[in-house]
C-alpha cells in the first residue's frame, strides 16, 4: 500500500521483551535493543521511507517489574509529546503486565482522536521465533491506513499467520504457560495478514460517536488501597487484613461465582468475608461475569448481601478502573455511576 504523504508517528520504549537480549541463560532490558526494533522494520520495510519516527524512553523495566508509579510516568511521557499532533503512537511493552496497562491507557485516553498501539514481543527480537517485529509492523500499518482512533494491542500468537488487533479494554492476560494473546470471549476487533485488515466490524463508529461515550474527566490517580482476591478451592479469608483496604475486587470462577458454602467453615465462605467488609464499610466488587436473566444461586446471594456486580467486564479492565475510581472519586455514586459506564468500550 501506498502512502503519499510523511507520516509521523510517536513511539515509547519502556522495555520488557521486545527490548530485551538473552545472554548467558538470561533474559533482560539492553539499552540499544529499543532501538533495534526500528532497524528491523526499517531494514524489512525499505519502501517505507515516508514515516518519521519520533522515539522516547520514559521507562526501562522488564514488565513484571510494573507498578502504578510507572504508568503515571507514562502518561506524563504522552502528554507531554502533544500525542494528537502526530498521525499515530506505538508503546513498546512487556508481556507480563500488557493487558492491565493497556486498560490504564484505554480508561486515560477514553477519547484519543489518534491511534495508540502497544506492542510486545513473545522472545527477544534476536530470537527466529520472536513476533515483535511482526506485531510492530501491523501496528505501523494500522496507523498508515487509518483505520480507527483509540486504543489498541496487535498480537500474532505463536500458532498462527494473522496478526489479530485486540481492543484494549477488552485484552486479557495470557492463559498460563503460554505467551499468546486473547480479547474477552475471543470477540477481537480485527485481523491482519500481508499487509491487509480483515473481520472489521459491521458498524465502525466514527470518532464523533467514539468521543461521545467519554467519562468524567479524570486524572492519573490510581488508588492503591484496592485488595484483588482470585479464588481457589481451600481459599481462606481469615488471612486477609483489611486494615489499610478501601475496596476488594473478588475474582469469580468462569461461571460468575465463588464460594458461597460455610460447609468448610466460615473462613471459606465468600459470604462471611463480604458480612466482615461490611462491618468495616468496605465495599466489595465482583467481577467477571455476563449480565442475563439467569444466575447460580450463590452468584445471587453474594449479590443480595451487598456485593456489587462490574458486569460485562475483564477482570483487568475492572480492576484498573477500579483504581481510577477510587483515585478519582469520593462518592460512592460517583464510583458507581463511572464503574457502570462503559466509557472506553469494556463492556463485552
Amino acid at each position: 500500500m501506498q502512502h503519499d504523504t510523511m507520516k509521523n508517528i510517536l513511539v515509547l520504549f519502556t522495555g520488557g521483551t521486545i527490548g530485551s537480549t538473552a545472554a548467558a541463560g538470561t533474559i533482560d532490558i539492553s539499552g540499544g535493543t529499543p532501538f533495534k526494533l526500528l532497524q528491523l522494520f526499517q531494514q524489512q520495510t525499505p519502501n517505507h521511507q515516508d514515516i518519521h519516527f519520533t522515539t522516547r524512553q520514559p521507562l526501562q523495566i522488564l514488565s513484571e517489574n510494573l507498578a502504578p508509579p510507572a504508568w503515571k510516568i507514562l502518561i506524563a511521557a504522552l502528554e507531554a509529546e502533544h500525542i494528537e499532533q502526530f498521525d499515530g503512537v506505538i508503546i513498546t511493552h512487556g508481556t507480563d503486565t500488557l493487558a492491565y496497562t493497556a486498560a490504564v491507557l484505554n480508561f486515560y485516553f477514553n477519547s484519543l482522536n489518534v491511534p495508540m498501539l502497544l506492542v510486545s514481543s513473545d522472545y527477544p527480537l534476536d530470537d527466529s521465533r520472536a513476533n515483535g517485529l511482526a506485531n510492530f509492523g501491523c501496528a505501523v500499518e494500522f496507523i498508515l491506513q487509518k483505520i480507527q482512533s483509540g486504543v489498541f494491542v496487535p498480537y500474532r500468537n505463536q500458532q498462527q499467520q494473522k496478526t489479530l488487533v485486540h481492543k484494549a479494554s477488552r485484552l486479557t492476560c495470557s492463559p498460563q504457560l503460554t505467551g499468546d494473546f486473547y480479547s474477552v470471549q475471543g470477540n477481537y476487533f480485527i485481523e491482519f495478514e500481508n499487509n491487509c485488515f480483515s473481520n472489521l466490524p459491521v458498524s465502525t463508529p466514527t470518532d464523533e460517536e467514539i468521543n461521545t461515550l467519554t467519562s468524567p474527566a479524570i486524572s492519573a490517580r490510581f488508588c492503591s488501597r484496592i485488595l484483588m482476591i482470585k479464588p481457589y478451592p481451600g481459599l481462606d479469608y481469615s488471612f486477609f487484613n483489611l486494615e489499610l483496604v478501601d475496596a476488594v475486587l473478588h475474582d469469580l470462577y468462569h461461571s460468575g461465582t465463588a464460594c458461597t458454602s460455610t460447609q468448610w467453615g466460615e473462613n471459606h465462605s465468600l459470604l462471611s468475608f463480604i458480612k466482615r467488609c461490611n462491618d468495616k464499610n468496605i465495599p466489595v466488587y465482583l467481577a467477571p461475569a455476563m449480565q442475563s436473566s439467569d444466575a447460580y444461586q450463590s452468584t445471587r446471594a453474594l449479590l443480595d448481601l451487598g456485593a456489587e456486580m462490574i458486569w460485562n467486564m475483564s477482570i483487568e479492565s475492572a480492576y484498573i478502573k477500579l483504581m481510577l475510581a477510587y483515585g478519582n472519586f469520593n462518592d460512592k455514586q460517583q464510583i458507581l455511576t463511572y464503574l457502570n459506564q462503559d466509557s472506553a468500550g469494556e463492556h463485552i
